[in-house]
């Protein structure tokens, strides 16, 4: 199957650009969610956002960084989100940023409001997982 994304980069598939670094292309989302919601890409295919290398990932966050002030300026308040992976809600495998203006009354919530089926964790049980993600990361 062939990347939607990079068949927007090679110019295969028509956009709304807003923005274009050496690494990254920003574009209207097609089907927005609000007025203004853009999606900021690597040029590079990559599935997760742990794949990228270090220089994409700093030219595509440094865009997000630009579009959201930019976005903020025009339209209020933004939501920040990367969906990493097909079970997180992934639709396209190619790393996407959205950057989705927000307005107090848009009922679309906080991001605890997307999860009806939420886990209660004990404290020791939080401690126990704070102890693992640390241990795991100190190698």
């Amino acid at each position: 199957m062939e990347c939607i994304f990079c068949n927007i980069i090679k110019g295969k598939i028509p956009a709304r650009k807003v923005m274009e670094t050496k690494k990254s292309l920003a574009f209207l989302d097609a089907h927005p969610l609000t007025k203004g919601h853009t999606l900021v890409i690597p040029k590079n295919h990559y599935s997760k956002i742990q794949e990228m290398s270090k220089d994409d990932n700093m030219d595509l966050f440094d865009s997000v960084k630009i579009l959201t002030n930019t976005i903020e300026q025009l339209f209020s308040s933004s939501l920040i989100a990367i969906h990493n992976g097909k079970e997180s809600g992934q639709e396209v495998p190619h790393v996407h940023v959205h950057i989705i203006p927000r307005t107090i009354d848009d009922g679309a919530g906080s991001v605890h409001t997307m999860f009806r089926k939420r886990p209660h964790f004990t404290k020791n049980e939080l401690d126990q997982i704070a102890e693992k993600l640390s241990k795991k990361i100190e190698g």
